[in-house]
């Protein structure tokens, strides 16, 4: 909760950079400045550090198409959650946990669950290539890795003032010592974790982040549950739930902007995207937060409380929907050494990148949405991404490169954006 920059921006600019609708139309922004504005005085003009390729739309469609049919042959895809990856190497660990849990309260459960995923999702930004992680037998690595080992970390009571419960609470985040953030995703010189002091950082500002207690009633992170139910009532509306997550968990992002007291989060400064208005100049992607309501629905489904207009959030722009984007050909670099440079989130080429993910995202559901004969509503984003594109990018970093299935860009991370 330190070295933020306060920008001066009005309350409606605030709102507006928190939301989905921004996010969307920023992209578009910065990917008709790509391709060249369609009208007005800088119309034609391509601006920008890449080119758009259309003529690679279909095949890349093709593609993700043909992942989704190997995935899930029979269409029935679960949100791009965290809990796809809690059962990874085929083992239930979702079951393994409702087994510990026992005949509980469905509204406990959902909150035991909530307490998890929260810290979960927050723990996930990129591993790095050298980190792997064994549990029994099997060797994980990445986000399927991260994935295991916060669900150790958690049932083994280190975010709980009281270890024997399964839960998380402010009091047990405030005194969880490093080493066992170490212990439990095995990290040491020898199995470097990249960002592990931003991780350990998020942590901790969440147990702060949790004496919010309009959206944490009860000082842990799973009672974000009363707060939606007491707000929305019997259904509760995706974005309503973005909302209280950007709320509730802006606080946490260290060297973030903010404006009158308000964490904007994942939003970043283009250099010359608007450079007469800080306000139009600024990028929002919220990746996590998003990643984090996708995670959240299906806790809060299972307690009898539905989950409406989850087609209204957007893709993720992260490095395995946007290296699909640039090792399909899709986009390309207009300086080729961009390839090999270091660059840091705040950076115009990653900002830039984002943005073209999350445009080119939305051209993808659609058009996939079309072969499918599904509506959006039908087969939102969050299916897209599960079925498809997360896991076309993946496999085509593997093939492009074979030696770890990095991305295609370098990304210098702090544990806190992918």
């Amino acid at each position: 909760m330190s070295n933020n920059v306060e920008v001066a921006l009005t309350v409606p600019e605030v709102e507006y950079l928190l939301s989905p609708v921004a996010i969307r139309e920023r992209a578009r922004e910065i990917f008709e400045r790509t391709v060249g504005a369609p009208d007005g005085p800088t119309k034609g003009q391509r601006k920008g550090l890449f080119r758009y390729h259309p003529e690679k739309l279909e095949p890349t469609v093709k593609y993700v198409l043909e992942v989704i049919r190997k995935n899930y042959p029979d269409l029935k895809i679960p949100f791009h959650s965290r809990w796809g990856h809690f059962k990874v190497a085929g083992v239930d660990r979702v079951k393994e946990l409702d087994e510990k849990l026992g005949p509980i309260d469905k509204f406990e459960r959902a909150r035991a669950k909530l307490d998890l995923v929260i810290p979960s999702v927050l723990l996930d930004a990129g591993a790095g290539p050298a980190w792997k992680y064994r549990d029994g037998p099997r060797m994980l690595f990445r986000s399927e890795g991260l994935a295991v080992a916060s669900l150790r970390l958690f049932m083994a009571g280190c975010m709980s003032d009281d270890r024997r419960s399964l839960r998380v609470d402010a009091e047990g985040l405030k005194h969880m010592p490093m080493s066992d953030l170490m212990d439990h995703f095995q990290a040491s010189d020898r199995n470097p974790l990249a960002g592990l002091d931003g991780r350990f950082l998020l942590m901790k500002n969440l147990g702060k982040a949790l004496s919010n207690g309009d959206v944490f009633p009860a000082a842990r992170p799973g009672s974000i549950f009363d707060c939606l139910r007491k707000r929305h009532g019997t259904s509760v509306p995706a974005i309503g739930i973005l909302k209280a997550v950007l709320e509730g968990l802006g606080p946490i992002w260290p060297g973030r902007l903010v404006s009158k007291g308000v964490s904007l989060g994942d939003v970043w400064r283009h250099s010359t995207l608007n450079p007469t208005s800080l306000a139009k100049s600024l990028v929002p992607f919220h990746k996590l937060s998003q990643w984090m309501t996708y995670s959240l629905i299906e806790p809060i489904e299972e307690a009898g409380i539905p989950v409406t207009g989850v087609e209204e959030l957007t893709g993720l722009a992260e490095y395995r929907n946007g290296g699909l984007m640039l090792d399909s050909g899709l986009i390309s670099l207009k300086d080729p050494a961009d390839a090999v440079r270091d660059w840091k989130p705040e950076n115009d080429l990653i900002i830039e990148w984002r943005a073209l993910t999350i445009h080119l995202l939305d051209l993808i559901g659609d058009e996939v949405r079309k072969e499918l004969g599904r509506t959006p509503a039908e087969f939102p984003l969050a299916k897209v991404l599960e079925g498809g594109t997360w896991w076309a990018g993946r496999f085509l970093a593997q093939e492009k490169r074979p030696a770890d299935g990095s991305p295609p860009l370098k990304i210098i991370s702090d544990g806190t954006v992918f």
